[in-house]
């Protein structure tokens, strides 16, 4: 972890993460040169991250209702920079306008604000978000649920390299590289299910998915996050 002071907390819920091999090559045209394309076993992969937030919020600062608490949803590749590992994003979907214009005022993130809803039925989730914003539709609806117990991912596992991330990169306003780091437990993995009645998230982001994807569910985790710092 840094040396410096964690500046905000978080706590994820429901997350589902569903994953496709991506060529090499589309992704390479999508992600900044600044950046260094990670793979397995020579494939890239492509997540969408449905899952809804609480506790957020500035460290020192109690959870407020109403702005502590929204759904997210990201689409995202892996990357490194040298020998550090991390996510790029091609989107962050969210259900809080004042997230969404935080994040691309302080971070430059591509951020949209949607119209988002989170269920629980018997065992699953219900998830559906629209995007308010942006030149391409982008919506998902999807029902997920856990198959089996929870696991810890073990290192040089393709769910250890899709998961176990503890920063992002992405460039600032003035287009110079950042990293933002992150901590939280080690993932705890489920294998699961699901089914996907409308996904056009990739789709939005110019990227092109095939075949079922891999898919693991995670009940909760809590983090903290740092100040960017400049490559």
């Amino acid at each position: 972890m840094p040396n410096a002071p964690w500046v905000m907390t978080q706590t994820w819920h429901d997350l589902l993460f569903a994953h496709w091999p991506a060529d090499v090559r589309e992704l390479r045209a999508r992600v900044p040169r600044e950046f260094e394309l990670d793979v397995f076993n020579g494939e890239a992969w492509v997540g969408i991250v449905p899952f809804h937030m609480t506790n957020v919020a500035p460290r020192g600062f109690p959870s407020l209702p109403r702005i502590s608490a929204f759904p997210e949803l990201n689409v995202r590749t892996y990357i490194r920079v040298r020998d550090r590992p991390g996510i790029y994003f091609f989107s962050l979907d969210a259900g809080s306008i004042l997230a969404v214009e935080a994040a691309r005022t302080l971070l430059n993130l591509p951020y949209y604000s949607a119209s988002m809803r989170v269920r629980s039925y018997a065992g699953g989730i219900e998830y559906e978000s629209r995007r308010k914003s942006g030149e391409r539709v982008a919506i998902l609806s999807a029902r997920y649920a856990p198959t089996g117990s929870p696991f810890r991912a073990g290192a040089g596992t393709l769910e250890y390299f899709v998961t176990e991330r503890y920063c992002l990169y992405h460039l600032n306003h003035r287009g110079t590289p950042y990293r933002l780091e992150i901590h939280h437990p080690p993932w705890p993995l489920q294998p699961a299910e699901g089914r996907f009645i409308a996904n056009t998230m990739a789709e939005a982001a110019g990227i092109s998915l095939s075949g079922p994807p891999l898919l693991h569910f995670s009940k909760r985790q809590d983090m903290v996050a740092w100040l960017p710092t400049r490559l």
